[in-house]
């Protein structure tokens, strides 16, 4: 356990910096999110044998509590609103969606550079929370990136600015049957 978790710490802060790197480079609309990974033991997840001697030394107290206290599970992601020096947590609800519109399209780029090729994007109302200048922005990155993308929404008027770029399925319900309707623009 101590090497998988050791292992599964350094993954993840490699993702964190992949993540940084990516918002780092990128010329967007979208806030920039300082991430930062948090754990209490910090100082022995980074070593194999310091976290198997930190498991050891606490089953004890972890058989106690019916599961372990001590590991990379406990870890959180922080991110902070770098602009405005604001942690997300604290943020208005547009500005969260903002700053987690900017990860994903961070980690889109990121996938993009690991595979070469864009990612599947799969955005369940996205644009929700999102102005008119930010939801034209989002649009803009997607296809710049050349991802796929499937982004679903109460009403076609917040897919307006993608134009002839998209093409719009709208699912209808008439008589209890099921439909789908598909304008393209």
């Amino acid at each position: 356990m101590g090497d998988l978790g050791a292992r599964l710490h350094a993954n993840r802060l490699a993702a964190v910096a992949q993540l940084r790197a990516a918002q780092d480079a990128a010329e967007t609309s979208f806030p920039t999110a300082a991430l930062e990974l948090k754990n209490e033991d910090l100082g022995v997840l980074g070593m194999a044998e310091n976290l198997t001697h930190a498991l050891g030394d606490h089953r004890g107290r972890d058989m106690a509590a019916g599961r372990s206290l001590i590991g990379p599970h406990r870890s959180d992601l922080l991110a902070l609103y770098a602009s405005k020096n604001v942690l997300a947590k604290e943020c208005s609800t547009g500005e969260q969606k903002a700053l987690l519109v900017s990860l994903i399209l961070a980690n889109a780029r990121a996938l993009k550079d690991d595979f070469g090729a864009p990612p599947l994007l799969l955005l369940d109302e996205i644009a929700a929370h999102l102005d008119a200048n930010r939801r034209a922005a989002l649009y803009d990155e997607i296809c710049a990136l050349g991802a796929q993308a499937w982004m679903t929404g109460t009403g076609a008027e917040l897919f307006a600015d993608l134009g002839t770029r998209a093409l719009h399925l709208e699912v209808t319900d008439a008589v209890g049957q099921s439909g789908v309707v598909v304008r393209a623009n």
